[in-house]
């Protein structure tokens, strides 16, 4: 037995001070050490032993294993005090390469550049629920029941009386129900409506809300305010142009065209070549939201607006599909660092 000791000895000591790394080393720690390691192996045959020999080879095994033990104490203080490399380590020889930077996506920078336009001009921005009730996107809005809007068709509803909604306009109701005007308020946010996705439409989109409220509020406020953000927005030499329209909740109502910012209003395929391109609705509050805050009959008077963000940003940009802002492809975002 005394000649496995030794074996054993010179083996573990020369495979522990060739180990490269912890791992290994707790390898070799079980191969000799371990509950079936080789030293215990030898423990074990102590029993078979004739009884005069068992105290002297108990006392040599014992020993070994102590020996062994320092010289992983001594491997192990050297590995940490100058680790080596695994294979496959980076050669800091090398040139380096620069990594991908992250950048606001268009939409967010879009929403950023109009909200900083209207706080410019004396607005606050407030957020709403993404999740209404039918009394905030649509009752409230003297939106009748047999509105077509109120189709399941044309609302993701969730339960009961909840849906996804399909417009920020709620967020005028609320607001309006807990604050005194006057006011000028901006809302940014996500809408959804079950549209087909193409080129043009998506199931989710992005507005931003407008509503001013105060006494003797005029269209002629209402115009002066959108003209002044399309040509701070879009540049002093854009033209404005008001046509009649209607919505439910502003009466009268009005959509608003801007001269085709890539072709100067001569007419090309981003205008589909009338030289002008929609981007907003508007009108006066009808006198039914009011009626549906509880505001003093007469008393008040305001205007409300609502852009989709994703075809402004498209027209900004030049996209001529909107499906590219929501498919996260790194070779079109990277366009907008």
């Amino acid at each position: 037995m005394i000649e496995k000791i030794k074996a054993i000895e010179d083996a573990a000591g020369a495979e522990i001070k060739a180990s490269a790394d912890v791992k290994t080393l707790d390898d070799l720690r079980t191969k000799y050490l371990g509950r079936k390691g080789l030293v215990t192996e030898l423990l074990g045959q102590i029993a078979s032993l004739p009884a005069e020999e068992k105290p002297h080879m108990g006392k040599e095994l014992n020993a070994l294993k102590s020996r062994i033990e320092e010289v992983f104490k001594a491997r192990q203080a050297e590995i940490a005090k100058s680790p080596v490399l695994p294979k496959d380590h980076s050669d800091l020889t090398l040139p380096g390469f620069r990594p991908l930077s992250g950048t606001k996506h268009p939409i967010t920078k879009t929403i950023d550049e109009v909200l900083l336009t209207f706080l410019g001009m004396g607005f606050k921005v407030v957020e709403g629920p993404e999740i209404e009730t039918e009394f905030y996107n649509f009752e409230a809005l003297n939106i009748a029941l047999d509105h077509p809007s109120r189709d399941a068709f044309d609302t993701f509803y969730v339960r009961d009386r909840y849906l996804l909604r399909s417009h920020t306009s709620p967020m005028q109701v609320r607001f309006m129900e807990t604050e005194n005007p006057p006011f000028k308020i901006v809302v940014p946010g996500k809408v959804y409506r079950p549209d087909a996705v193409d080129a043009s439409h998506s199931f989710m989109f992005h507005q931003v809300e407008g509503l001013v409220v105060g006494e003797d509020v005029t269209f002629a406020d209402l115009k002066g305010t959108l003209s002044m953000f399309i040509r701070s927005y879009f540049g002093a030499g854009t033209k404005v142009r008001f046509r009649p329209h209607h919505f439910p909740f502003t009466e009268p109502s009005a959509e608003v065209d801007v001269s085709c910012f890539i072709c100067g209003g001569k007419g090309c395929s981003v205008c589909g070549r009338k030289g002008w391109l929609e981007i907003l609705g508007c009108g006066m509050v009808h006198p039914n939201v009011f009626k549906a805050v509880k505001y003093a009959p007469g008393k008040y008077t305001g205007f409300a607006f609502g852009m989709g963000i994703d075809r402004i940003t498209m027209l900004k940009y030049g996209i001529n599909d909107m499906r590219l802002l929501f498919e996260n492809d790194m070779r079109f975002l990277e366009q907008f660092k």
